[in-house]
């Protein structure tokens, strides 16, 4: 094993010692009811079945077999969830054959960042997941289930459910993804579009027809954002079925897949050989495994805060430093867009997680004494098939594209696709992985905003015409939810493109879509809560420093006095004055940014 690796996972080990302990307690104290159907009043069992069928009604009453939870996001608006309309009904007809059944115990909120960012709507977007975290374990409460399956996969929701699962943590869980959506136009292309319509150089017209190319089926976007980086550390945590998640949604063996975690859960549960509850798969040294998946993959900043939130959901204490510290010692292995121009279709086709993990595994890097849902550690290095459509699952033989997943010996960079800074402004996280080296180094003034949007004021009005660091404080968590600002990124990289130094500093978000500039984000403690990003003003000189992990103010601010905005004042409208409670609890970014943990 590593040892740096050993050494983080024995320090988190020992510093979660009290809240594992009583996580793990309040699971047994869950578990030792029983089959939980058989804890029950008959008037409450009467109520579960009253819809069901008499077939299925008396296998729910006959506790000798399998009733599974399906905690599902369904709509037809997000495309990755759209599939999910068919899922029930067929899981509930594969089990049947088993003697088994299935419920939908519950649906929660899967709202999409792609259509809200920009949009007031976007303010809501992190509270989302808890607000999925208490819908997954209300979906739970009715306790008439022996497993559960979560249908969810994109940014908040996925996360959200695995949240809201761990306080049911006595059960088997696993998670049902619906795969990638095939690829569309070029990821250059993408850009290329975005970045003229933003300087004036296409319309509307082409714009809108551009990312309809891009986004234009079912499936997951192809680009490595939040969504998919939800998908590669949860198959790696082995949540999943290994080699599961980026099978196209429209295939055979993607339906082979989903009927297959069907089967196996329903005999992982509690009265047979194979009980596996998710409190023994979801471990410290399972958390670490995620941490390392992502670092070398150069996945979503987005899990810097969602890690953190998952792992107290299971007394696990995972901080920013434990992820800064495997950065330096992880290697990027990973090279797909915003890192490289390959997309996820070229990252599944080159061997998808199980390649990676094959890879990490010769250095090292993985715990290994680690258990999945379906299996141990060896379960997650193959990769599954079809023989006469039958499934099957082979070993992985690594990456078969070394321009996407690197091949044993080799690496895109030897350290992880995400950093910490830490200076006097804050702590922040910034995605270096698309960073060209020569631009992770910024002396620059500072310009200052409190929005997107007045930025993009700002550059059409030819205001940002000069090297700078664009700062947009006021943006955190207590502020307004911590929007993503994915507006910031087609301006600045037009920037970038005349040969102007820039960057951007923030205590908002970025997903994973930073891309190619240099973005300081997450900045805590949030400028709504005193933190010093909230005393810059224009012209104060800006140091961004990758290499050295800093960000600093070199001016002097020194008897400023922090600028007390009404951010309430603009939560009043599209439902965000719902949310004033979780803005009010609400914790930083460092701390998971969580109102519910």
């Amino acid at each position: 094993m590593n040892k740096v690796v050993e050494t983080i996972t024995n320090r988190l080990i020992e510093r979660s010692e009290s809240s594992r302990s009583q996580f793990l307690a309040n699971c047994q104290e869950q578990a030792a009811t029983g089959k939980s159907r058989t804890n029950i009043s008959c008037g409450n069992l009467a109520h579960a079945v009253a819809a069901s069928d008499p077939n299925e009604k008396l296998k729910i009453l006959n506790f000798t077999h399998a009733n599974v939870a399906l905690v599902t996001s369904y709509n037809d608006m997000v495309s990755a969830h759209q599939p999910y309309h068919a899922y029930p009904a067929a899981i509930k007809k594969h089990l049947h054959t088993f003697g088994h059944t299935a419920q939908v115990a519950g649906g929660v909120p899967a709202m999409c960042d792609g259509v809200t960012q920009g949009q007031d709507g976007m303010d809501m977007s992190l509270f989302s997941r808890d607000l999925i975290a208490q819908s997954t374990a209300l979906s739970l409460s009715h306790n008439v289930y022996d497993a559960t399956l979560l249908l969810g996969v994109c940014d908040k929701i996925a996360p959200g459910m695995l949240m809201g699962a761990l306080a049911y943590a006595h059960l088997p869980t696993a998670f049902v993804p619906t795969g990638l959506m095939p690829t569309g136009i070029s990821n250059d292309e993408k850009v290329a579009v975005r970045q003229q319509f933003i300087a004036n150089q296409v319309d509307e017209q082409a714009l809108q027809r551009m990312e309809c190319q891009a986004y234009h089926s079912a499936g997951t976007c192809t680009f490595y954002g939040t969504a998919n980086t939800n998908q590669l550390i949860f198959e790696t945590m082995g949540l999943m079925l290994p080699g599961s998640a980026f099978v196209p949604p429209d295939s055979l063996l993607r339906t082979k897949l989903t009927e297959e975690v069907a089967t196996r859960i329903s005999a992982a549960t509690q009265t047979s050989p194979g009980y596996r509850p998710l409190f023994e798969v979801v471990t410290e040294k399972c958390i670490i495994n995620g941490v390392i998946a992502l670092l070398a993959s150069g996945g979503s900043t987005n899990h810097t805060i969602h890690l953190l939130a998952i792992a107290r959901a299971a007394g696990i204490q995972l901080s920013w430093q434990d992820i800064s510290e495997l950065s330096s010692e992880v290697p990027l292995l990973v090279n797909v867009y915003p890192n490289g121009a390959a997309d996820m279709n070229a990252f599944q086709e080159a061997g998808g997680v199980p390649a990676l993990l094959k890879r990490l595994d010769a250095d090292d890097l993985l715990h290994r004494d680690v258990v999945s849902t379906f299996g141990d550690f060896s379960r997650q290095l193959t990769t599954p098939y079809l023989d006469d459509d039958q499934l099957k699952w082979r070993e992985t033989e690594g990456s078969t594209n070394p321009d996407v997943i690197a091949p044993i010996g080799q690496s895109f960079q030897t350290s992880g696709g995400i950093q910490m800074l830490a200076g006097n402004i804050g702590r922040s996280v910034i995605k270096v992985s698309a960073i060209a080296p020569e631009r992770r180094y910024i002396k620059a003034p500072a310009k200052v905003f409190r929005c997107q949007h007045a930025v993009e004021q700002a550059y059409l009005d030819g205001e940002l015409n000069q090297d700078c660091v664009v700062v947009v404080s006021h943006n955190g968590p207590s502020a307004n939810g911590m929007p993503e600002l994915h507006k910031l990124m087609p301006i600045l990289a037009n920037l970038q493109k005349k040969g102007l130094k820039t960057a951007l500093v923030t205590d908002g978000r970025l997903s994973g879509a930073s891309g190619k500039v240099p973005s300081a984000i997450h900045m805590s403690p949030e400028a709504s809560r005193g933190g010093s990003i909230g005393l810059i003003q224009d012209g104060d000189v800006i140091c961004l420093d990758c290499e050295s992990g800093t960000i600093n103010n070199l001016s002097d601010t020194q008897g400023r006095e922090p600028i007390n905005l009404d951010t309430e004042a603009s939560q009043a409208t599209w439902g965000r004055a719902l949310f004033k409670t979780a803005r009010q609890s609400v914790t930083s970014a460092e701390q998971g940014a969580s109102f519910i943990l």
